[in-house]
């Protein structure tokens, strides 16, 4: 699963024949207005009661032009409005659409859910309504890049879970979006960056804005402009006005990616080319953020979170939260930190997550719970315990490493994978 699949990127083609939109080629986030104006033409003006969105001949597609897509179909059908989904020919792009809940948001009478509901690297396409939601999606999510990112810091960590949880409640708290929000997380591999995307169909951040102390305030520009400074917020009793200030802070300080659509307003910053805000004549109904963050450099996003002028260190976490409830040991539940025990690349995961949480010190002792794994194979265990013994030192690894309900074959097979290691002497 992933942000994009790309078998042949050219040019993309909007157009519509009738209830018929087609899309054709790469679509990215430049090309979502146009898909937006004509499905308000054809629901609005022409009048149909269906549609069908047709991504046959689309060779290439983009999270970031997808998920608010797919917010917008979710609101038409709280209005009876219904749009069918023509899934691309290219087979792999199908399964993207399928995995990354794209297919089920867009047209859920034809297309299910997908039963993948996490992997270790992505978390596809999901809906939150409430702060329950909310609480539990974001979680997910930050525990997430536990397993993607090697010598992760830990207030690098928290600025990360600060950042989206702001952005993520202030579609429950601004927006008045009858369905919530949609957010999606992606590893973006060859950039190195994590990308999330928060998109809501609700009244959008200009409109929200002038409901308070901005109402004489008539341009979308200027209003989106004003959102991602310090302590704008549209009323000072329910925020602070901190969240998209903190997280385009965030972005910027590590060369990131961000993106804010809302309203007929547009604004970008990329590290090339920093700041940019535009007007868009087709408006978006609902708020679309998008942020890619890098956390190559330990420390550099807890620096880059500063309000009135101090590092802001939030005082609670996922790592307080999820793994430090009991100072005598944290348990981790195999079966539930793999999908698969056979092969290489499906340990590395998890042997990131156990170096982090190790080295953040985390708790005195992890227990390993193998319980409902009768067997592994070699390169799973020398992936995961074979590396992690060689990483952290034999003494440290058999302080901290306890393991539980083993069964004999596998413990075999770690001893082996241990050994071998640590008389190899290198990690590679």
């Amino acid at each position: 699963m992933g942000s994009l699949y790309s078998s042949k990127k050219i040019p993309s083609e909007v157009n519509r024949i009738n209830n018929i939109i087609r899309v054709s080629g790469s679509f990215e986030e430049g090309h979502l207005s146009y898909v937006l104006a004509n499905i308000f033409q054809a629901f609005e003006k022409a009048a149909y009661e269906e549609i069908i969105l047709d991504f046959s001949h689309c060779t290439s597609a983009f999270a970031p032009a997808i998920l608010p897509l797919c917010a917008q179909a979710i609101a038409r059908r709280e209005q009876g409005q219904y749009m069918k989904l023509e899934l691309p020919e290219d087979k792999e792009l199908q399964k993207l659409f399928v995995n990354c809940n794209w297919a089920y948001f867009i047209d859920p009478r034809r297309y299910d859910k997908s039963q993948k509901e996490i992997s270790v690297l992505h978390i596809p396409a999901t809906q939150y309504k409430n702060s329950a939601d909310q609480h539990e999606t974001v979680s997910k999510i930050v525990k997430v890049l536990l397993n993607i990112i090697t010598g992760l810091d830990r207030k690098d960590l928290s600025a990360f879970e600060w950042s989206l949880n702001e952005i993520t409640d202030n579609v429950l708290t601004h927006s008045e979006s009858s369905i919530g929000g949609l957010v999606q997380l992606s590893y973006l591999k060859k950039k190195d960056k994590v990308q999330f995307i928060v998109a809501d169909a609700g009244i959008g951040i200009p409109k929200s804005m002038r409901s308070g102390e901005y109402s004489g305030y008539k341009d979308d520009v200027n209003l989106l402009q004003l959102a991602i400074k310090e302590g704008v917020t549209r009323d000072r009793k329910i925020g602070q006005g901190n969240g998209l200030f903190g997280s385009y802070q965030i972005v910027s300080m590590c060369s990131g990616y961000f993106h804010i659509k809302s309203g007929n307003a547009d604004l970008k910053y990329t590290a090339s080319r920093g700041l940019h805000i535009k007007n868009d004549k087709i408006p978006y109904n609902g708020t679309l953020v998008v942020g890619e963050i890098g956390f190559s450099n330990p420390g550099l996003l807890a620096e880059a979170l500063k309000i009135k002028g101090k590092t802001h260190s939030p005082a609670y976490d996922i790592i307080e939260k999820e793994y430090t409830a009991n100072d005598d040991h944290l348990m981790i539940v195999l079966q539930q930190e793999a999908e698969s025990f056979g092969s290489r690349p499906a340990g590395t995961p998890l042997r990131t997550k156990l170096v982090n949480l190790i080295k953040m010190g985390v708790s005195n002792e992890i227990r390993i719970d193998c319980d409902g794994v009768p067997i592994m194979s070699s390169s799973f265990a020398d992936e995961v315990f074979g590396k992690l013994c060689l990483e952290i030192g034999p003494m440290d690894f058999m302080s901290k490493i306890k393991f539980i309900n083993l069964e004999p074959t596998c413990k075999s097979l770690i001893d082996k994978a241990i050994m071998q290691r640590l008389k190899a002497g290198q990690t590679n």
